[in-house]
Parts: C-alpha cells; sequence; structure tokens
C-alpha cells in the first residue's frame, strides 16, 4: 500500500473542530493513521511527502443529492415553477436524450465539476445507472448511486412493470463490485410512484441492504398530486405504507409540519436539503433547524445542475446558513459550522458510510486542500469562512480513498477536454426547451 504525508498544513478535522496550525496528516493506502502538530510528525521513510506550505487540509465534501447526468440539461430551463419546469421541458429532454452514452459523457462532466470544487463523495439518482457507476468509478470519486423507479416509461426502463426488477438487477450487479460505489433504490417521488411501487421498492432497498431515497414535500401542494394518498402529506403518505425509517432518506422535505417533523424524527428518516434547487424554483425553505431540534439527520445536496444551476458544495453550504437566517429572521438559526457539518458528516451518516466526514485515524482518506492564500480569506481568523467566504476555486488537491485525484488544480485522474468535447456533441442534439 502506498503512503502519503501530507506537512505543513493548517489542519481543520471537521465541523467545530479546533485548527492545528501547523500540522501534518498520514495516510497508508486508503485510510488516515495519524494526525497531529508538525513536531510529532513520524519519519517519512518510503512516504510520498507533500508539502502544502500552510493550505488548509479538511475533509472532502459530500454531495448528499445530485443528479450527475442532468449536467447536459444546465442552463436549457430556467426561471420556470417547478412543475412546468419538470413536466414541460426536463421530462421532454430527457425522453430525447437519456442514453447510456448521455449518461456516462454527462456524469464524467459533473465528475469534474465536483472534484474541482472539493466534493469527494455524492449520492448521484438517475437513470441508466449502470454507467453512472461506470463514470464516477472512472473518475475516482465515491458515490451512493440510486437508479430511478417511476411508473411510466423512461429510456432505461421502456416497460414500466420492470422497473423494480431492473433496479435489482443494477444492485446485484454493482454491490461488491467497486469499493467506491455503492448501489442504491432512487423512487423519484410519491407523485410519480403508486403506493405499490413504493412498497416495493423499499422491500427490495431492505433486502439487498441499500439506501431507500425518494424526493419528497418539495412543493407546497404536493400531496394533491401524490397516487392515491394513504394520508395528509406526503409524510403521512409514507408513513401510512410503513416507509419511514433508518434506511429511508427523503431528499427536500421542504413543507414539512410539526406532526411530520415528528414522523420524521421518531422513525430515524433523514433528510438531504438542497436550498439553492429550492430557491431557484420557488419551492420554498426547508426547516432545517426544526428538522436537528427533531434529532433528524440532515445532509446538504447541490440537486442537478438542470435546477440550480452548480454543484459547489462551498456554494451549497453559504446559502443553507444564510436562507435559514432569513427565513427564521434569526441570525443565529443555523450556524456555519453546522453547514459544514451538513457537509461533511451529516451527509456521510445518512448514506451510511460513517468513516468519512472527517479527519480521523481510522477514517478513510478522503480530503482536500483549500488554498487560504486568496484575498478573500486573508485574513483567516475562523473556518466559518470556509462557509461564508471560499469557493469551490479555492480547492488545490483532491484525494480519494488514499488517491490524488487533482493537484494544483489539474485533475489527474481522467481527461476532462474529452468529456466537455463528448457533452459539447451531445448538446448539439439536444434541441432547445424553450
Amino acid at each position: 500500500m502506498s503512503t502519503t504525508l501530507f506537512t505543513h498544513c493548517t489542519l481543520f478535522p471537521g465541523a467545530w473542530s479546533a485548527t492545528i496550525d501547523n500540522g501534518f496528516v498520514l495516510v497508508n493506502g486508503n485510510r488516515i493513521v495519524e494526525i497531529g502538530p508538525m513536531e510529532k510528525v513520524p519519519p517519512p521513510g518510503t512516504a510520498r511527502v507533500i508539502d502544502v506550505g500552510g493550505r488548509l487540509v479538511m475533509p472532502g465534501l459530500v454531495n448528499a443529492h445530485t443528479h450527475g447526468a442532468m449536467t447536459l440539461f444546465r442552463g436549457m430551463a430556467d426561471d420556470l415553477a417547478l412543475q412546468t419546469w419538470l413536466h414541460d421541458h426536463i421530462f421532454p429532454a430527457e425522453a430525447r436524450c437519456i442514453s447510456p452514452e448521455m449518461v456516462y459523457w454527462s456524469t464524467k462532466l459533473a465528475a469534474a465539476e465536483m472534484i474541482l470544487s472539493g466534493t469527494t463523495c455524492v449520492a448521484d439518482a438517475y437513470f441508466f445507472s449502470a454507467m453512472s457507476g461506470q463514470a464516477l468509478s472512472d473518475c475516482g470519486l465515491r458515490a451512493v448511486i440510486g437508479h430511478g423507479i417511476v411508473d411510466f416509461p423512461v429510456p432505461s426502463v421502456p416497460d414500466p412493470d420492470r422497473n423494480v426488477a431492473t433496479v435489482a438487477a443494477f444492485i446485484a450487479d454493482w454491490q461488491g463490485k467497486d469499493p467506491l460505489i455503492t448501489p442504491a433504490v432512487f423512487a423519484h417521488s410519491p407523485y410519480t410512484c403508486s403506493p405499490a411501487t413504493l412498497i416495493k421498492s423499499c422491500r427490495l432497498a431492505e433486502e439487498t441492504g441499500v439506501r431507500f431515497f425518494l424526493h419528497v414535500a418539495e412543493s407546497r401542494n404536493e400531496i394533491d398530486m401524490v397516487i392515491d394518498p394513504q394520508g395528509t402529506s406526503p409524510v403521512r403518505h409514507l408513513a401510512a405504507l410503513g416507509l419511514l425509517g433508518e434506511n429511508t432518506v427523503g431528499v427536500h422535505g421542504v413543507w414539512l409540519d410539526d406532526n411530520d417533523l415528528d414522523l420524521v424524527g421518531r422513525s430515524g428518516t433523514h433528510i438531504v436539503t438542497c436550498p439553492q434547487s429550492n430557491m431557484k424554483l420557488a419551492a420554498g425553505v426547508a426547516r432545517v433547524p426544526d428538522m436537528l431540534r427533531h434529532r433528524i439527520t440532515v445532509g446538504l445536496g447541490t440537486d442537478g445542475c438542470a435546477s440550480n444551476n452548480s454543484l459547489d458544495m462551498f456554494r451549497e453550504m453559504d446559502m443553507l446558513a444564510k436562507i435559514q437566517k432569513v427565513a427564521g429572521g434569526d441570525a443565529t438559526s443555523l450556524p456555519a459550522q453546522t453547514a459544514l457539518h451538513c457537509a461533511t458528516t451529516g451527509g456521510a451518516t445518512l448514506l451510511g458510510l460513517p468513516d468519512i466526514g472527517r479527519l480521523e485515524a481510522g477514517f478513510r482518506a478522503d480530503l482536500i486542500v483549500v488554498d487560504l492564500n486568496r484575498p478573500h480569506l486573508t485574513p483567516f481568523y475562523h473556518t466559518d469562512l470556509l462557509v461564508y467566504a471560499a469557493s469551490g476555486a479555492d480547492v488545490d488537491t483532491v484525494m480519494v480513498d488514499g488517491r490524488i485525484l487533482m493537484a494544483g488544480r489539474r485533475i489527474l485522474s481522467f481527461d476532462v477536454e474529452e468529456a466537455k468535447a463528448r457533452v459539447r456533441e451531445l448538446a448539439r442534439n439536444a434541441g432547445p426547451t424553450h
């Protein structure tokens, strides 16, 4: 196993941790074996030594929800209401464009953007998910990949009666295939999946030991669209079907009332919030401080490029903290360190990956190096600045599972120019939606 020693680091182990001003990180194989001050640095021996010259070394960010292949649709349909955007533009574009080739190359383009902005782990959800898995594996990112399930024909599953069986085959193919890739079930939503489909999807996830994801309570009147509602809200619908629990991850959760929060909290269900997507589509503001008070594990996601339009998790952290302050009229409602937690340990926990999200001995070596020698990061009083001033463009180096994917802002794990060229070619055939 190769060994890497990062020296002269401004070391930030994770949310709410104090920094070590002149520290080191020792990585052996794919795990961190030691961190500490430089006066205690071990002899390098045969280790590759990387002197980061005072730059900040911190955990890689966890994007807990996106649709990577939708990079092809970035900017295709903006400034539209959610249902208009989805049904009049995105669903038709997907019907025209989705193919194995499209998913592979568009996901690779998403991987480039994520690596360049410090994301080391992503929860992706789309169709032809074997191609998403292959793309992210080829790029070296850690990923939990949910294969989409809906009750209407899509290019990857033309017969909706085969929707759950198709995902079962995907899981069987990918479980244990690649240590970086974990398959999952992604039932799109209670308004695109019948109760029977939701139940079958959840059972598949439980039987195969993978996570069960679905969009829930994204829009104010979503209950009116739910297929055969069994409750008076999307969450109560899921509760009536027996779908809440520690293996379930609800994405968005914007419109949760007090009863919903209680159900989610008591069941152990997790929530991923996507503030910029929710803002752009005027979906609303999730009650994240209330979720945390209900002991709900909250992760942070960008959603797809068609509804954000960025995959930069630094921007997402900033927006998460600020929009909660505005929504609650309270500048203390969601501190920067809480946003950092959602973007690291919170996301890792809800994805079932407890050994990422912090820099600690025994944890996976998923880390990033941030250049603090920038005007907007000078002086660097506190790590809160990572939320309120830093951007993905400040990330210099990225390591995932002990492998350097980017150094000096140059991606080493794959050919980014090839991915861009391939997606440009796909875009020529995508056609406008306006």
